[in-house]
């Protein structure tokens, strides 16, 4: 449950869904929303959110056909949470990239010694 939750696409749909949470959305304004996300990775994204509860989707059998989504109450429930974790990652990806370079250039460092 962590893994799915903390995955960047469920975080992004969510936090999309969150933009207007009385309105649902349709899939297409949802990968506009989200430019990087392939229409397998989304549709995959919104069956897990909603196999999970999190979020509802709602079909319409017209020409041609209407899928809309939205978060559902528990889906609701994750919002501050998810607030307080995106503040989180917002006020320090920059030292963790530093982090990250300075660990990379030392195990460069490391391997290109030969030990």
């Amino acid at each position: 449950m962590l893994t799915r939750l903390g995955d960047k696409w469920t975080i992004l749909v969510v936090s999309m869904l969150a933009l207007s949470p009385d309105v649902p959305m349709r899939f297409g304004a949802l990968k506009c929303g989200i430019p990087d996300i392939s229409q397998r990775m989304l549709t995959l994204t919104l069956r897990s959110l909603e196999r999970d509860g999190l979020v509802a989707r709602s079909y319409f059998p017209e020409v041609p056909p209407r899928v809309e989504y939205e978060l559902t109450d528990r889906g609701r429930s994750m919002l501050e949470p998810l607030a307080t974790f995106t503040a989180w990652i917002r006020d320090t990806w920059q030292d963790i990239e530093t982090s990250r370079r300075a660990f990379d250039d030392t195990e460069r460092d490391r391997l290109g010694d030969g030990r």
